[in-house]
């Protein structure tokens, strides 16, 4: 018997006594959690494989090596309770993204920069296609589709990892996953990743208890959303946080000893007859009826922008989003370029004078050629004139393009921040502190 052969076989022996036990479970009413299913996965495992060692030494054939059979339980379980080869990947600490151009295709960036083709994480390319469709059933608040007619899928996994893959519009099946290192991550934590010093971490944690409204920008996986979690890690408890994703990624309502009172909110696709789509633009206006003291967009990129900048100036001080720009000034060219696709219709003018009024810092990220991300720039949003948003440069790109104290702050902003813990002689220090 082949080893794929014999992975089914226990797949499908494991997968029957599953079934059995669900269905006692329900006769008599017993709650069975996910957690207690995988134990009992993991017991019928090894069930089965003694089973297996049993039979091979009555019929006098070798007995699967120690290692080998520990190979074959991992991969029986990953099979039925994970998400197949690829959760290996998933699995390891030092892998951060993953991108597949069909089943065996596969290349793998690591933590430290290094790039590598790894082994396939599928079968065939049906496989991957039936492993993406299972998961779309059973992962995230609302199951997906992944077929011909809706030939994209965007999910979060259960380790908080973000999955995105295509079909039929593609040659192979393809997927990119993005993995979140830093689910729990604070300010703190940062430093010693060098992403920010002492001084940034400060002003930041200042601007958050201050209930100033950010928008994080930069390019794709700079650290955005690791940004905005420990950003959001400054937020008072006592706080009610709505937020707001086309898929679940941030995870703010996975720690409730941060977060005691958060409300995670996904957007929703529509269904086989194209009706029942619910937009983030729509889930904004939703969380403003939520009693929110910040509603959060994990990434604006459309008619939602216009909500979002509704909210920040209309109650929910100290509001955030993430947003795609090259700079920290080019993302105001964008905040207007979004909003202008609401119904609204809003010209320059008054989208510009929207942003300034609800807008106070826009945070920009960068990346090093080693993968080190940082933030680069911070602007203070002073005001608008016609059609451009008028900003001071706070904190600047200085040697190597990492931030370092620029324009001051106004004065008024400044006395706000350090009345929140802000320490403004943190901004004397040396250059140089990343070379430390």
């Amino acid at each position: 018997m082949s080893d794929a052969q014999l992975s089914a076989r226990l797949r499908r022996e494991v997968l029957a006594r599953l079934a059995e036990r669900r269905q006692g479970d329900a006769s008599s009413g017993t709650s069975f959690s996910v957690e207690d299913e995988r134990a009992l996965g993991r017991a019928l495992i090894a069930d089965a494989l003694d089973a297996l060692a049993r039979e091979a030494i009555a019929s006098g054939r070798a007995v699967l090596a120690s290692d080998d059979e520990d190979d074959l339980a991992r991969e029986v379980f990953d099979a039925l309770f994970g998400m197949d080869l690829l959760q290996r990947l998933l699995d390891d600490p030092l892998v951060e993204n993953i991108n597949a151009n069909g089943c065996d295709r596969v290349f793998v960036r690591y933590a430290d920069g290094r790039s590598e083709q790894v082994g396939p994480i599928a079968r065939s390319d049906g496989e991957l296609v039936d492993l993406l469709r299972t998961s779309a059933a059973r992962v995230g608040n609302t199951e997906r589709r992944f077929d011909t007619g809706t030939p994209r899928l965007s999910l979060q996994l259960p380790d908080g990892s973000r999955l995105f893959a295509v079909m039929a519009v593609s040659a192979r099946p393809a997927l990119s996953v993005r993995r979140h290192r830093y689910l729990k991550v604070t300010c703190d934590d940062l430093i010693g990743l060098r992403t920010l010093d002492a001084a940034l971490r400060s002003f930041l944690g200042a601007a958050m208890r201050a209930k100033k409204s950010c928008v994080i920008c930069g390019g794709t996986g700079v650290g955005k959303t690791t940004l905005l979690r420990a950003m959001a890690a400054d937020i008072p408890p006592g706080e009610r946080i709505v937020t707001i994703e086309d898929s679940l990624e941030l995870g703010l309502d996975r720690f409730p000893e941060v977060h005691p009172d958060v409300v995670a909110l996904e957007a929703r696709e529509p269904n086989v007859e194209g009706e029942g789509a619910i937009t983030l633009a729509e889930l904004v206006r939703w969380a403003l009826r939520m009693s929110p003291d910040r509603v959060i967009v994990g990434e604006a990129r459309g008619e939602e922008v216009l909500s979002l900048l509704n909210a920040m100036s209309q109650g929910t001080d100290g509001s955030m989003a993430t947003l795609h720009a090259s700079s920290s000034k080019g993302a105001f060219a964008k905040l207007a370029t979004y909003a202008v696709q609401a119904p609204e219709r809003l010209p320059m003018e008054a989208t510009n004078l929207l942003v300034a009024n609800a807008v106070d810092f826009v945070i920009y990220l960068a990346q090093d050629p080693s993968g080190i991300r940082y933030v680069s720039s911070v602007r203070e949003v002073v005001d608008a004139e016609g059609s451009m948003v008028v900003s001071n440069e706070v904190f600047r790109p200085g040697p190597g393009g990492r931030a370092v104290p620029g324009a001051p702050l106004r004065q008024d902003t400044c006395d706000q921040l350090e009345a929140s813990g802000f320490e403004p002689d943190l901004l004397q220090a040396p250059a140089g502190w990343w070379d430390r």
